[in-house]
Order: C-alpha cells, then sequence, then structure tokens
C-alpha cells in the first residue's frame, strides 16, 4: 500500500476558502482520492456539501516510504465539479 497526501479544497460561501488535508493510504492514487473524499464529505454539513459541489480542489501527493513525512513531486488531479 502507498501513502497519500490529499488536499482538499472548496470556496465557502463567506468568501473564504475551506480545506483539509488528508492522509490516506490506497494501492494507487485513485482510489485514495475516492477514499478522501468520502471521508471528507461526511463531515461537511448541509451548506457545505452545496458549496463544495460547486467546485471542489483536489491535490495528491505520494509520500515515500524510507522519507515518511517528505512527499514525491505534486500529482495533480483535475478540477472536479458536480
Amino acid at each position: 500500500m502507498n501513502a497519500y497526501n490529499i488536499v482538499l479544497k472548496y470556496e465557502d460561501r463567506s468568501g473564504g476558502s475551506s480545506g483539509k488535508t488528508i492522509k490516506v493510504e490506497a494501492t494507487n492514487i485513485a482510489g485514495a482520492v475516492g477514499r478522501a473524499v468520502r471521508e471528507f464529505v461526511k463531515g461537511l454539513d448541509r451548506k457545505q456539501r452545496f458549496d463544495a459541489n460547486k467546485g471542489l480542489h483536489i491535490e495528491a501527493v505520494r509520500v515515500t516510504d524510507e522519507d515518511a513525512g517528505t512527499p514525491e513531486a505534486p500529482e495533480k488531479a483535475n478540477e472536479a465539479t458536480a
């Protein structure tokens, strides 16, 4: 399993940017992003989910095994809008 740091951000209705960094273990980057998004959305209330559905910015960085705190080069996913 690989470790990934997933950064999820969205524009809040108050005009500020809200977000969270989640560390996930998965076999590939797609699985890591899916797990992180599900975990992130579960923690939002109804209004925050609506704001996040307008545009969610996702950044995924793989964490190497020998340097658990130092990530590799960032792998960015496209900005998702639903």
